[in-house]
């Protein structure tokens, strides 16, 4: 009898899991560059033969690669990926993978995010612009140009997040391993005067949620059966 008891405990812990994921998707609907979390369980079996009880395993996060759309800014500083790469940024923390392309420059020439870290280059030096010749020109290779001249590249990165991924605020990611220079992909490039926007659905996630509280209050359910069973044998049992 506590093997319904325990199944639906596992079950618990899975669904609060994927509740997490889904309140974070909603919170960041509206952010620039955020890539949705999704969350995969398998079963877990116990025992063997016909005394085998399958669990629902805690579950891995990953990360959807499902592009957002595209905003028109008409800000030179506003870059948009085209394709599977990200822009490298130096932070605190490492570097971190983004795709949140609002950028601006210092008085001192540096290009750097909203939040004020530096923008990398295919090679991980920080990007240094020319101040005294503003806005520079974008490339779809993100070769950056001021006057006509080449000045800087734009970091076109591709690593894999892998499962359980650490995320660094809203919308960038901690990469695992070294992250790669995108090289000689024409699929991946860059458009300027534009912002990938979040690639979450809150109408999808909503439903998802719905879903989520039905099967919760199932495997509550299935607890305080089992609950009420335990107690009817008890007392059956002690009156014995």
């Amino acid at each position: 009898m506590q093997n319904g008891l325990y199944v639906a405990l596992s079950a618990q812990v899975a669904l609060e899991k994927r509740l997490d994921t889904i309140a974070d998707n909603v919170a960041n609907a509206s952010t620039v560059g955020f890539r949705a979390t999704g969350v995969k369980f398998e079963d877990v079996v116990s025992g063997l033969g016909a005394k085998s009880v399958s669990f629902v395993s805690t579950g891995e996060t990953y990360l959807s690669t499902q592009h957002g759309g595209m905003t028109h800014t008409g800000n030179p500083f506003d870059f948009a990926i085209r394709g599977d790469a990200w822009f490298g940024i130096e932070t605190p923390g490492g570097i971190v993978m983004t795709r949140d392309g609002r950028f601006s420059m210092t008085r001192e020439g540096q290009l750097v995010t909203h939040q004020g870290y530096p923008v990398l280059d295919a090679g991980g030096a920080p990007i240094q612009l020319d101040p005294r010749e503003g806005p520079p020109e974008a490339g779809a290779d993100g070769s950056l140009r001021q006057d006509g001249r080449l000045v800087a590249a734009l970091g076109l990165y591709e690593f894999n997040p892998g499962p359980n991924f650490v995320r660094y605020g809203n919308s960038g990611v901690v990469p695992a391993t070294a992250p790669q220079p995108v090289v000689d992909r024409m699929e991946a490039g860059l458009v300027q005067g534009f912002v990938e926007e979040s690639n979450v659905n809150p109408v999808q996630e909503m439903t998802r949620l719905i879903m989520l509280q039905r099967a919760f209050e199932n495997s509550a359910a299935l607890i305080r059966q089992t609950e009420n069973t335990f107690s009817g044998a008890i007392k059956t049992l002690g009156s014995k």
